[in-house]
């Protein structure tokens, strides 16, 4: 076959159907072979950054590899980012460029879009990248592709191939172990032995344990164990928290369900049913400074711990190699386990409101607005911008038929926007968006693009005409400073919807009238340029206590 014809054809074998990207002279040839009749749904908007957070955002949603496709140098460059916060949170994107022919190459000169080598970008990939190629060889073309594939989906990370505009036509034989293959993509394999052995032992903890907790991680989504895990925590009755990064992955209305856990910014309940637990039990779960709220777990806690992530198992200080999450959680759930009876309350943040309707609006009753509408409105997906609006989505609840995404690691101004219209293109689920204006500065311009696309989100946007999440700490404020948009009527100029709204009662009406409409909605809220939502309050005042620390040491 010709190249270009074998990938795309590959790439439908495993179910690929949206393409993201955008064409640049050189990658057009392979481009235009995606958009081909019986070819991919080409999805194209006005900046590879978004592009990358589209891709990623319907990765996250639905499970499957996201696509991408961009010119060398200029696009390739500007899609790093989005691809370093896929990485640093497994999520399987592969990224394809164009570059430069060969007889280009010969001629010693200059390549328009390059940086420094020509091979400068591949190697930039290589550490954003679990597998990276150049494909140059004929004769390994097709099974350096299939390897990149395979690398991506064993280890739910991105992955790069570059393909010079000189090949895109060039024949290439197709190995006939490949042309015979169905298209499926095998998970990560245990070693049987160990498997059992982690199993036995974690099952024997677990049957002594009297207060064991269960907190659940993004590998639960990653490697597809969301209801195997639902499954195991109702069959041992024990209550369930998530970390940010996999907020979602446990049904928040689940009787079992205790809420997010964010380490010491947990709210007090949860924190301290945590600290309780003689046995703490993790699938999934990343050690990471946002899941543990800028602190690393307690000693106490490691000694009564099981964390089974990253294809381990461990038990206390005792580690299980070549054990998946996928593996051992089906092993738990073949095993006898005593069952615990527990009366799970939910915690948030937020509290009770005593707000009045008519009184200006605080971010923590914009939550409660969110909540509130979620509950009356089936059927949506949240996806949070980084910032306040990140930690504030934490206290948000989505009902059992929606979805919750948001970059919590990385945590990449920009992600929420592109990243929304990315995952209703895969899953048709309406996303309703926080995002700051910090953020949506960045990147929320693509939602002109939602109409094309028939997508329709509803943007809150929280508008205190700045930075915010750093003003309690900057001594420069006008550092923190941006321009009014008025975003509400951008909105319309786009062929949106929009609302500017001070009061609850103000937001309430425009959430409503929101979820009739057909087309995208912007709702500005204008809020305080100090207010912040309570659990972001809680994390500042911590790093502040702890940079005091850090400094007189």
């Amino acid at each position: 076959m010709k190249l270009g014809d074998y990938l795309v054809s590959y790439l439908k074998k495993i179910g690929v159907s949206h393409l993201f990207g955008i064409p640049g002279d050189l990658v057009i040839n392979l481009f235009l072979k995606f958009g081909r009749p019986r070819g991919m749904k080409i999805i194209t908007l006005s900046h590879e950054p978004g592009v990358g957070f589209a891709a990623d955002g319907y990765a996250r949603s639905t499970g499957r590899i996201g696509t991408v496709c961009v010119t060398y140098g200029a696009g390739g460059h500007n899609m790093v980012n989005p691809v370093a916060g896929s990485f640093s949170e497994r999520v399987p994107i592969l990224v394809i460029s164009g570059g430069p022919g060969e007889e280009e190459r010969k001629l010693g000169v200059l390549i328009h879009h390059q940086a420094k080598e020509i091979e400068s970008q591949f190697h930039i990939y290589r550490e954003v990248t679990c597998a990276a190629k150049i494909i140059n060889d004929p004769q390994r073309a097709a099974t350096d592709i299939d390897e990149v594939i395979r690398s991506i989906w064993l280890n739910q990370r991105p992955g790069y191939l570059e393909i010079h505009r000189d090949v895109v036509e060039q024949e290439i034989p197709v190995p006939k172990h490949i042309i015979a293959w169905g298209g499926e993509l095998p998970y990560p394999q245990s070693d049987r032995h160990k498997l059992n052995e982690a199993v036995r032992d974690t099952a024997e903890r677990f049957n002594d344990a009297k207060h064991p907790v269960v907190l659940v991680g993004i590998e639960a989504y990653r490697f597809k164990v969301v209801k195997e895990i639902v499954k195991l925590a109702e069959k041992m009755g024990a209550p369930c928290g998530t970390s940010v990064l996999a907020k979602g992955a446990f049904p928040m209305n689940h009787t079992l369900y205790m809420g997010v856990y964010v380490g010491a910014l947990s709210p007090p309940r949860l924190r301290k049913r945590v600290e309780k637990a003689d046995l703490l039990l993790s699938l999934g779960m990343l050690l990471t400074d946002i899941e543990m709220g800028g602190h690393h777990p307690p000693e106490v806690l490691r000694n009564r711990s099981i964390w089974a992530v990253e294809n381990r198992v461990n038990v206390s200080f005792h580690t299980y190699t070549d054990v998946t999450l996928r593996d051992f959680v089906h092993g738990l759930l073949r095993t006898d386990l005593k069952a615990h009876r527990e009366r799970v309350v939910y915690s948030d943040n937020l509290g009770r409101s005593h707000s009045n309707p008519a009184q200006r609006l605080r971010v923590a009753d914009i939550l409660r607005e969110i909540n509130r509408f979620l509950a009356n409105h089936r059927k949506f997906m949240v996806v949070t911008e980084s910032g306040d609006a990140l930690f504030g989505g934490i206290d948000i609840k989505v009902g059992d038929d929606g979805l919750y995404l948001a970059q919590g690691f990385y945590a990449s101004m920009g992600f929420a926007v592109p990243g929304a219209l990315g995952a209703q293109i895969g899953t048709r689920l309406r996303p309703l968006v926080l995002s700051g204006d910090g953020g949506f500065q960045m990147t929320g311009v693509e939602i002109a693009h939602a109409r094309r696309y028939k997508l329709n989100p509803i943007v809150v946007l929280l508008n205190n005409g700045g930075w915010g999440i750093f003003r309690p700490i900057a001594k420069r404020q006008d550092l923190l400073a941006l321009p009014s948009w008025q975003y509400a009527e951008l909105a319309r100029l786009w062929g949106g919807v929009g609302f500017r709204v001070e009061t609850v009662a103000e937001l309430r009406d425009a959430l409503e009238e929101a979820a009739k409409s057909q087309t995208f909605v912007i709702v500005e809220a204008m809020i305080g340029p100090r207010d912040l939502s309570p659990i972001t309050v809680k994390y500042i005042r911590a790093s502040a206590k702890k940079a005091a620390i850090l400094s007189q040491a």
